[in-house]
């Protein structure tokens, strides 16, 4: 069955809005990061990872619908983004149970802080020596969550509006 010029349009812009939900998202952890000062965590860098998969594959759906691919095409992808954003949201929520103390953390997370390097010679031997901050210990709240859990609210948030939009675009 072909899909309606209606359908191909709410692919679109559902595509099209997860993608710069994801966008905004990831972009605003690495402000935090490399604006704001804020060292990621190893679950921090991981957490990352659906948004790094999400953003072409919602590009591809976008172009999908553009270019008036089958319907099942810019669906399916819609479907693997809210199922990716949903593993997101999972890691969120993980991570903030170890912030809060709820289970422990991976034992790549519980080493302390490394100091920096005094020379550029040091810099190759302090590699394996320095290390993100703990994973138990969020380095900023916003009105009560950490970073990890405002990634799981958007997770949430996106892998919805992808759900959405695959089944709108039905």
């Amino acid at each position: 069955m072909e899909p309606t010029a209606t359908s191909r349009r709410e692919a679109a812009s559902f595509a099209a809005i997860v993608t710069l939900g994801m966008a905004v998202t990831v972009g605003s952890a690495l402000c935090f990061e490399y604006f704001g000062g804020y060292i990621p965590c190893h679950l921090c860098l991981i957490e990352r990872n659906p948004y790094y998969y999400g953003i072409p594959l919602g590009l591809l759906a976008l172009l999908a619908s553009q270019f008036r691919l089958p319907g099942w095409v810019p669906r399916g992808l819609l479907v693997v983004i809210g199922v990716m954003m949903l593993v997101g949201a999972g890691m969120g929520i993980y991570h903030s149970g170890i912030e809060w103390g709820f289970w422990p953390g991976p034992s790549s997370c519980t080493s302390t802080p490394g100091a920096g390097t005094a020379s550029a010679g040091d810099l190759l031997s302090s590699l394996n020596t320095v290390h993100g901050p703990q994973c138990d210990q969020a380095a900023l709240r916003i009105l009560g969550l950490s970073l990890a859990g405002w990634n799981a609210v958007a997770s949430l948030i996106l892998a919805a509006i992808a759900f959405v939009g695959a089944k709108k675009a039905a």
